[in-house]
């Protein structure tokens, strides 16, 4: 939901990063400004709206105009900036909701509520498919692994496609920061655990789509992340 240090991109509603074999639409969304990307195959046109927070009619116009065919919804975690239109995009498209794990059952099952806290039109929402670590996903021709990231929520995971060398992390990690862990059920170790042992691993060439604010690269982190850094860990 939302994060620490860095400020998101400001006045931008989308911009194309191209692979070989998937495109991404980032979209920011609601007042939170947290990124909604459009994910799809090149070869086929299907995509998934990862994260769709709000904003849908914005989030429609962007596949419209691509000329792509709605294939799924991804969710990483439960905040309302992540999830709060997931139900109501899942109902008009007729696409089904895959993620988070269920440990974001609490979260999901009440955003009506926190939505009202903040003013936006948000609703529960319930996968169709809740995701653990190690499931696969695909888009189109494209194969997402699921890894089971928790710290900044109990359920939240990210999405990694190994050939475009492209990880979809939601909160746990952002372009200069981390996600908070100060919510229910958020916890800090876990969250330095899932950066460190989970994602480091798949390599310093790994680019990032983050929920706020702009990519970066797993290795650009290790350098430069004042909480999550080599130099930060202690890491030789």
């Amino acid at each position: 939901m939302f994060y620490l240090g860095s400020k998101c991109h400001e006045n931008l509603l989308f911009f194309i990063n191209t692979m070989s074999e998937i495109n991404s639409l980032i979209n920011p969304v609601t007042p939170f400004e947290q990124n909604a990307p459009i994910i799809y195959c090149t070869e086929t046109k299907m995509c998934a709206f990862v994260d769709p927070g709000g904003d849908i009619d914005k989030l429609l116009e962007v596949a419209k105009s691509h000329e792509l065919i709605p294939e799924k919804i991804l969710l990483t975690h439960g905040h309302l900036d992540h999830a709060g239109a997931a139900a109501e995009l899942s109902e008009i498209l007729n696409i089904k909701i895959h993620g988070p794990h269920k440990e974001d059952t609490f979260l999901l099952d009440a955003l009506s509520d926190q939505g009202q806290m903040y003013g936006m039109q948000t609703r529960n929402c319930t996968p169709n498919y809740w995701l653990d670590d190690g499931d696969e996903v695909s888009v189109g021709n494209a194969i997402f692994q699921v890894i089971f990231c928790p710290g900044h929520t109990p359920g939240h995971i990210v999405f990694f496609n190994k050939e475009n060398k492209l990880a979809l992390v939601g909160d746990v990690i952002f372009n200069g920061s981390i996600g908070r862990t100060d919510f229910p059920r958020g916890n800090h170790q876990d969250l330095l655990d899932s950066i460190t042992k989970k994602l480091w691993p798949l390599g310093n060439d790994i680019e990032f789509i983050s929920g706020h604010g702009p990519n970066s690269t797993f290795g650009h982190e290790r350098q430069i992340n004042m909480f999550v850094s080599d130099a930060a860990l202690n890491i030789d």
